[in-house]
């Protein structure tokens, strides 16, 4: 697979070139994707948010496996990345829905200042970063969105205090996700939320991603 060596690397590295099909579901907003990747790519590895073995499937395994929380996202409103750490699916939210209020949740320094370099660097005017715990912040959002931060139980604990009426938690989950959302069915049920609904998506490069949908009622 074509790819390129990040800078300052004393190794061959191949990173993963994006595909057509890449570039069409990013749309308007896939050369700021790409910058993203490149910003990844040579920075990554070196401030510990993405680790060596993840290059050759970059694209495929993070930033086209954030896009597949986008469908499910509303057609206005804010939303809360929790645990944003590299920017997983918070920025690639940010960059694909321009017309949303994002907020990146993260509480590790170094990771807050890279998420403000990304921020920066993409020019993104949509974008508010807080360095909190998810149970610190009081805000209320439409959607609460997260990727590898905890198992469903625990991250509807933290999350449930965050979402408006009749908002979401949007968590990508991987093939683990039936047996979590069954495993979470009481605690979803205490806190009040609806049913979970697992929503399967199809990604480029054939890559079965798992959203995992709580919502809470509207009343």
């Amino acid at each position: 697979m074509p790819g390129h060596e990040p800078e300052g690397s004393g190794e061959v590295l191949v990173v993963e070139e994006p595909s057509e099909e890449m570039r069409a579901l990013f749309g308007v907003a896939f050369s700021g994707a790409e910058h993203f990747a490149h910003m990844l790519a040579e920075q990554g590895e070196l401030r510990g948010l993405v680790g060596p073995r993840e290059m050759p499937r970059l694209w495929t395994r993070h930033i086209v496996n954030s896009a597949a929380v986008v469908p499910f996202l509303p057609g206005r409103g804010t939303v809360a990345d929790v645990g944003s750490g590299a920017g997983f699916p918070g920025i690639v939210v940010a960059l694909m829905r321009p017309d949303l209020d994002v907020t990146l949740i993260e509480t590790m320094e170094r990771r807050v200042e890279w998420l403000s370099d990304v921020v920066s660097e993409l020019d993104l005017d949509n974008v508010e970063i807080l360095r909190a715990r998810a149970e610190e912040v009081r805000e209320r959002y439409n959607v609460v969105t997260a990727r590898a931060v905890a198992n469903l139980s625990r991250l509807v604990r933290l999350t449930a205090p965050l979402l408006r009426q009749g908002g979401s938690l949007l968590a990508l989950k991987g093939a683990k996700a039936e047996a979590e959302v069954e495993d979470a069915r009481g605690v979803i049920k205490k806190a009040k939320l609806e049913p979970a609904v697992i929503h399967e998506v199809i990604t480029p490069g054939d890559e079965l991603t798992k959203i995992v949908e709580v919502r809470r009622p509207k009343r």
